[in-house]
């Protein structure tokens, strides 16, 4: 009951048509390059935020 217990198998796969270069090559194709940063993504979620905020007092005050 308490004695020894099997692990899992551990073994070396390797793949037969991975190319690291090629794979590489693939991903930076792939990669989306943009001109400029996405700092419009923070300022919606404040103007949202702020938005729910005035809400909210508004129903308060009422």
């Amino acid at each position: 009951m308490f004695g020894h217990r099997p692990k899992n198998k551990k073994f070396k796969y390797q793949y037969r048509y991975y190319d690291p270069k090629k794979e590489q090559s693939r991903r930076e194709r792939i990669k989306i390059k943009r001109p400029y940063k996405k700092t419009h993504q923070g300022r919606s979620v404040l103007i949202y935020a702020l938005g729910l905020a005035m809400v909210i007092y508004i129903m308060y005050l009422l």
